[in-house]
């Protein structure tokens, strides 16, 4: 039978879910059984990718305004039923030295990308505490574990997931309640590839293509991943089989980093 069923009769609701790892992770969900709630700040695209899966409604949120975020889990579960899985996966990306980034840089990025988690669990956890369970994925990156240059602000955002979910995790395990972080490598999101056609525009396509490569060589395992490669590990984090399993950092990442 396999994996089939994993997630019948469960209710996931997924930040930044139109698009990337977090549509890849409603997809996985989905085929197996899932109900899902796909939340964006594009509501026309969190609408579409919701309508390519079965019984599943988008929403539109901005994950950094808290009335929105509220209204966010009161649309799924008013629609759905009570929340199984929250899993936390929009995000913005800069491409900047951090000598040429601005105050209001870092603002933007802590306001998605750290303030917006912080919103999210303050809004699911009570609901999976009163009825005694619940599973909670936040993504992190591999940028915050070693620090990445162009990336500081971002990297700091990220660290700051990573030790709220470790921390968060403590108070909540007797609940019945798992927090874990999953932390890609290099994937081929919308996010990166947009990234990537500014790089290649800047450097020119020779010296790109040795970029390319030298970036392939960090990688043991011969390539960028694939949404499909996160989503894997978010699935099961969202099982009953990771029951015992919290408060933990998960990379992904093709051998990139071996903390």
């Amino acid at each position: 039978m396999g994996d089939h069923g994993r997630f019948e009769g469960r209710v996931a609701l997924i930040t930044g879910g139109a698009r990337g790892i977090g549509f890849a992770a409603a997809q996985r969900i989905a085929a197996e059984g899932g109900r899902l709630a796909l939340a964006d700040i594009d509501g026309k695209a969190a609408a579409e990718a919701a309508a390519a899966l079965p019984g599943a409604i988008g929403i539109a949120c901005n994950i950094t305004r808290e009335d929105e975020v509220r209204h966010m889990v009161d649309q799924a579960e008013r629609t759905l039923g009570p929340l199984d899985v929250f899993i936390n996966s929009a995000a913005v990306l800069d491409d900047k030295l951090f000598l040429d980034s601005s105050p209001a840089d870092w603002a933007r990025m802590l306001g998605v990308c750290l303030n917006g988690p912080m919103l999210g669990l303050r809004a699911v956890l009570p609901g999976m505490v009163a009825r005694g369970r619940g599973r909670v994925v936040c993504l992190a990156s591999d940028s915050a574990r070693i620090g990445q240059a162009r990336l500081s602000y971002y990297a700091a955002a990220k660290a700051g997931v990573i030790a709220l979910v470790k921390s968060v995790a403590q108070e909540v395990g007797r609940g019945g309640v798992t927090l874990n972080v999953v932390s890609p490598g290099a994937t081929n999101t919308p996010l990166r590839i947009d990234r990537e056609a500014g790089l290649r525009a800047q450097m020119g396509e020779e010296k790109y293509a040795r970029r390319v490569q030298s970036v392939l060589k960090l990688y043991p395992a011969g390539r960028i991943g694939e949404p499909k490669d996160i989503a894997s590990a978010i699935a099961f984090l969202c099982s009953d089989e990771a029951s015992w399993i919290t408060g933990q950092v998960l990379s992904v990442n093709g051998g990139f980093v071996m903390p």
